[in-house]
């Protein structure tokens, strides 16, 4: 669990990124905090009147969370193909969430995904979608449409979750938002 100083300094990451693309600043600030250094899954989310404006993240642990904050900041912002890129008349209106993901479970039995603890990640061949735990809590899903909007998400049928041949995984987030915080 990361105690409040430290999900301030993330979202202060997650910002400096954000501003040294918009050329707000001059470069990122150095920090040396241990935490950081720690390898990392996570996604970055960008709103603007609780309406979704960017959300790109990574799903396996293969940099440090402060390298993780900062790529996936910028990404979406910058790059979420859903979207055009932020403006710097954008920025100040925007508030950010971040999720720190768990590793990774599969699922045997779908009986086993519980909305709002789990995100999932549904895979079938070169199709993969993923959905994190607090979009099941947003549109009040069951785990019948949670399980069918991420097989959606992956390009394949809203019921492809049944099919033996789908890989169901779980994941857990510490999911922390500046909007909780203004």
């Amino acid at each position: 669990m990361l105690d409040e100083n430290q999900k301030k300094l993330l979202f202060a990451l997650a910002r400096q990124s954000i501003e040294t693309s918009l050329k707000l600043r001059s470069q990122i600030d150095s920090f040396e905090d241990e935490f950081l250094k720690e390898p990392a899954a996570v996604f970055v989310t960008l709103r603007i009147d609780d309406e979704l404006r960017g959300c790109i993240g990574s799903v396996q642990a293969v940099e440090s969370l402060q390298d993780a904050i900062v790529h996936n900041a910028n990404s979406a912002a910058f790059r979420d193909p859903r979207f055009r890129a932020l403006t710097e008349e954008e920025y100040p209106l925007i508030d950010l969430e971040i999720s720190v993901l768990s590793p990774f479970q599969r699922v045997q039995n779908p009986d086993e995904v519980v909305p709002g603890v789990h995100g999932l990640m549904i895979t079938r061949g070169y199709h993969r979608g993923l959905l994190l735990p607090q979009v099941a809590i947003e549109y009040n899903w069951d785990r019948e449409t949670f399980l069918g909007y991420t097989c959606e998400k992956a390009g394949l049928p809203f019921d492809a979750w049944r099919d033996p041949n789908t890989t169901i995984e779980v994941f857990t987030a510490e999911v922390f938002s500046e909007k909780n915080k203004k």
